[in-house]
């Protein structure tokens, strides 16, 4: 129990430390975390995974999703910590609905083009209808046209 507890807490440092570097890219999107903000979110990254019986090994999604994100013109610095916190519990979420047959990047890269396209900046419209539609699509065998996106 103690390694395991150690382990998590090596994870949790470099997660903190990862995002400490996102501010230096995302700063010119007139983006930043605090520190504060910064040890809610990685906390919120660990609950978020036990919530959904998930774990990560190395890096984890929050660093992606900083990066995919930070550039959307939906995204604002009064709510960017809360945003972030909810694309991340909405990613686990749907990484198992979709039984992890949609990689990360896939999975990202469709939350940010629904995110900044129809869901017009809306976590609600992004959760409840698109994501939903792609997980089922996903389980079920789906396949896209040639040089249709997700």
């Amino acid at each position: 129990m103690t390694f395991a507890l150690e382990t998590i807490k090596l994870q949790q440092l470099a997660a903190i430390q990862e995002l400490q570097e996102c501010n230096q890219f995302t700063e010119k999107f007139g983006l930043t975390l605090t520190g504060e903000q910064i040890q809610r979110l990685v906390n919120e990254r660990f609950e978020a995974l036990q919530e959904n019986g998930r774990i990560e090994f190395g890096e984890g999604v929050l660093k992606k999703l900083v990066y995919a994100f930070c550039s959307s013109p939906y995204l604002y610095q009064f709510d960017y910590e809360d945003t972030i916190a909810a694309l991340q519990e909405t990613f686990y979420y749907f990484k198992n609905e979709s039984d992890d047959r949609l990689s990360d990047d896939e999975l990202i890269t469709f939350m940010k083009q629904t995110f900044d396209g129809k869901a017009q900046g809306s976590l609600e419209y992004l959760a409840e209808t698109s994501l939903e539609e792609l997980c089922r699509n996903a389980r079920y065998g789906y396949k896209r046209n040639e040089g249709e996106s997700l």
